[in-house]
């Protein structure tokens, strides 16, 4: 399932608009901020795809009935440019596990690339919700190898996929990869052209680079 959170009109708009404004990038502190705030946003909206339960919470002066959710989701980015939307959804649920992913794209001499995991780190995913952060759906490839790369540590009940920017491309592939799995993908915006070099246009550009400064390209 995909659901645009940029459909509607919201302040939400507002901050994917600063993440592609290249003279608001230029605030790496700004940028990092945005992407946070994309984070806080989708993971208030994943709430509401949980299990409740009701509680009975006592108060100086009674008890009151409160629905409250049943379990938290693992909240898991793709380093490097996850990171600031893995705070964001860590805010609002604050008393979620997390777990880590290194990625990158491995560059032939044909100039094609493959993705390639380094590291991963994670509790045991068996039944749980997962949440995976990934700000650029290019071509989708990063965030389906990560996803197949988490099931060594348990099948997910049901994965969240949150980004700021997906390519078209990226969906249809996401939606091809795990057609029979509990899968929901969560994104500000649906660009529709996909460069050669797997960029998206218009895109915003390198979020890892514009969120922490660029990379050693050698």
């Amino acid at each position: 399932m995909i659901k645009n959170l940029g459909e509607s009109n919201s302040l939400f708009n507002q901050y994917v608009s600063e993440l592609r404004d290249e003279s608001v990038q230029k605030d790496r502190m700004r940028f990092r901020h945005n992407l946070k705030r994309i984070g806080q946003i989708a993971a208030y909206e994943i709430s509401k795809e949980l299990d409740y339960e009701e509680r009975e919470i006592i108060t100086p002066l009674g008890a009151a009935k409160a629905s409250v959710p049943v379990s938290y989701p693992v909240v898991i980015p793709i380093l490097r440019a996850g990171i600031p939307i893995h705070e964001g959804v860590l805010d609002y649920f604050d008393k979620s596990d997390s777990g880590f992913i290194s990625a990158y794209r491995k560059v032939e001499k044909n100039k094609k690339f493959s993705i390639k995991i380094e590291y991963i780190s994670s509790p045991d995913l068996s039944d749980r919700v997962v949440i995976l952060c990934d700000p650029m759906l290019a071509t989708g490839a990063s965030v389906i190898t990560a996803w197949n790369a988490i099931l060594a540590n348990g099948k997910p009940k049901h994965t969240h996929i949150v980004s700021a920017i997906s390519s078209m491309e990226s969906l249809d592939y996401i939606k091809k990869k795990l057609s029979s799995r509990k899968v929901t993908v969560w994104t500000g915006a649906i660009d529709e052209e996909l460069t050669a070099q797997a960029y998206i246009v218009p895109g915003l550009g390198d979020a890892g680079d514009l969120a922490y400064g660029p990379k050693n390209k050698s």
